[in-house]
């Protein structure tokens, strides 16, 4: 995702796009979960490093609502 493309949404985008992110993340923890439980490392590795890219995605459209906010409001 380029930065123009976080920095043109509105402020209800962001924290849409911020749910998006976590509901992708969390999917993708339980997939982890589950192979780590089945015993297959490798697959949960992969799992569990696309959850992280999601958290990242979601803390940046956060960030960028936060700031919008503080934008708008001060």
């Amino acid at each position: 995702m380029d930065s123009q493309e976080i920095h043109g949404h509105d402020i209800h985008e962001h924290h849409e796009k911020a749910a998006d992110h976590h509901e992708h993340a969390a999917k993708h923890h339980r997939e982890a979960a589950k192979h780590a439980k089945a015993g297959d490392h490798e697959k949960s590795a992969h799992h569990s490093k696309v959850a992280h890219g999601h958290s990242l995605h979601a803390t940046e459209h956060h960030e960028h609502a936060s700031k919008k906010h503080a934008e708008d409001h001060s």
